[in-house]
């Protein structure tokens, strides 16, 4: 091999590299996968993580800023119970304040679980590493047992207004109250004077 095809092959070679080079730089600007992602992590502890998976999205005031990069269940000995820590990426300069409220919320009724965060009034804001305590979401169970709880009052109030207990149970069923409404209007319409005319 002389040196002008030795010369050929290392031009095509370190065209092909760059050209792969800017492929891997395209295809990692135009998608979500970063060697190194600029920000910081926060932790969220919970005591019910109601079904939200990693990758899900961190909201602040309604505005994605990250996304959750792990779950961890865990035994705290201090309370003696079980609970889950979330770990969420932020993106750089997005500021969170210490007192800011942290919720499980779902996207539509049954759509994407994601994290909720409501800013706070402190003037400090979170640091990599710091931990929030969460607010637990209400279980769909919890929420069914609610529902149920509900309807059966709602069973029992409509069944004591059939027996006419009540106030307005003797309204609804009472026909001499009917009546009785019935006979005033009819007397108003006849002499509307009435209305008027102020008892002595």
């Amino acid at each position: 091999m002389n040196t002008k095809e030795m010369s050929f092959e290392v031009k095509v070679g370190i065209f092909i590299l760059v050209g792969f080079v800017i492929l891997l730089i395209m295809l990692f600007s135009i998608s979500d996968i970063y060697f190194i992602r600029p920000g910081y992590h926060i932790k969220v502890t919970f005591n019910f993580a109601n079904g939200i998976a990693m990758s899900a999205p961190v909201r602040l005031a309604g505005i994605e800023v990250g996304e959750i990069d792990n779950i961890r269940i865990y035994y705290d000995t201090a309370c003696e119970k079980t609970k889950v820590e979330l770990a969420a990426w932020i993106k750089k300069n997005v500021l969170i304040e210490s007192d800011s409220q942290a919720v499980i919320n779902t996207l539509g009724i049954l759509g994407e679980k994601y994290l909720e965060l409501f800013p706070g009034t402190n003037k400090e804001f979170l640091k990599d590493g710091a931990v929030l305590t969460g607010k637990d979401p209400v279980s769909l169970e919890d929420m069914t047992c609610q529902f149920k709880e509900l309807a059966n009052s709602a069973s029992v109030i409509m069944k004591r207004l059939e027996k006419g207990e009540g106030t307005v149970g003797k309204f609804l069923t009472d026909d001499s109250i009917y009546n009785n409404l019935e006979e005033f209007t009819a007397d108003i319409k006849e002499n509307p004077w009435k209305l008027f005319n102020k008892p002595k």
